[in-house]
């Protein structure tokens, strides 16, 4: 029998490269699967993959064979430390950065046929507003944006709210500050984006918390490692657990909005119009 309850889908993005976010979206599912959450992570890079770099993962197939019909989505989830699961992307590989919008699609609803087996989908994307981002932001129920303390970071993080907001009709953001140094900084952080998107947009912007600037951090991430079982006492893994307490109660808004099956029925209508 199906499930009721519909799988939390939540795309981790950032408006440019080196905001942390592949680590916020290994480390928040870590944390999740300690609360006993079913947690599948999904690699959506999909030209420069790196999530089986930073969990020291060895995966035989990719998302592209999948794609090449070599093998079912099942087929390529392998098993990783914390007890996550994870859909690897395949590093390098052109033809996966090209992915048009049905081929989005057939991705996307290949997950939805998995809502029985997961608790929560974290797609960790791309950074940037390519189509691959805005498609997979379009899926999630919710948008995690990670910031980080450099005015290119807040430029960015505005430049893809705004495109999603007035290109593809999200209206819903939650923001994490990543890589500060207090937690009044991470807050100042969010009002000065606040700020911004209260002036020029129409959409909602929540403050997610933040992860404290920790130097065993970069040093897991180093030793192909995760934090929280590294070191699961340092700030920023507790850091992660009191985000995943928060993420837990997120809340999906009534209607259509945000669920997989939906969304698949927009892309295969924009691509394939009557």
């Amino acid at each position: 029998m199906k499930r009721s309850t519909p799988v939390k889908v939540i795309a981790v993005t950032s408006g440019k490269g080196g905001a942390g976010k592949t680590s916020v979206a290994v480390n928040l599912g870590a944390a999740l699967a300690r609360r006993h959450e079913r947690v599948l992570l999904l690699d959506a890079d999909l030209g420069l993959a790196n999530i089986d770099v930073l969990l020291g993962l060895r995966p035989r197939h990719t998302l592209a064979h999948v794609l090449r019909g070599e093998r079912a989505l099942r087929e390529v989830i392998i098993d990783a430390p914390g007890g996550l699961r994870v859909v690897p992307a395949a590093s390098g590989v052109q033809r996966m950065a090209e992915l048009n919008r049905s081929e989005h699609a057939g991705l996307i609803a290949a997950f939805s046929e998995m809502y029985d087996e997961i608790d929560t989908l974290i797609i960790d994307t791309a950074a940037g507003i390519s189509d691959s981002v805005t498609s997979f932001c379009q899926a999630a129920s919710e948008v995690l944006v990670v910031l980080c303390d450099e005015p290119a970071s807040l430029a960015d993080g505005y430049g893809l709210i705004k495109v999603l907001n007035r290109d593809h009709g999200v209206t819903r953001f939650q923001v994490l500050a990543n890589m500060v140094d207090t937690p009044c900084d991470g807050f100042e952080l969010y009002q000065r984006l606040l700020a911004t998107t209260d002036r020029f947009l129409n959409v909602a912007i929540e403050y997610a918390g933040h992860i404290p600037r920790d130097p065993y951090l970069p040093r897991a991430n180093r030793q192909r490692r995760l934090l929280l079982e590294a070191w699961p006492h340092s700030r920023a893994a507790q850091a992660f657990l009191q985000l995943a307490e928060r993420v837990r109660e997120w809340t999906r808004p009534p209607g259509p909005s945000g669920r997989l099956e939906f969304f698949v029925d927009r892309l295969v209508a924009a691509e394939f119009p009557a």
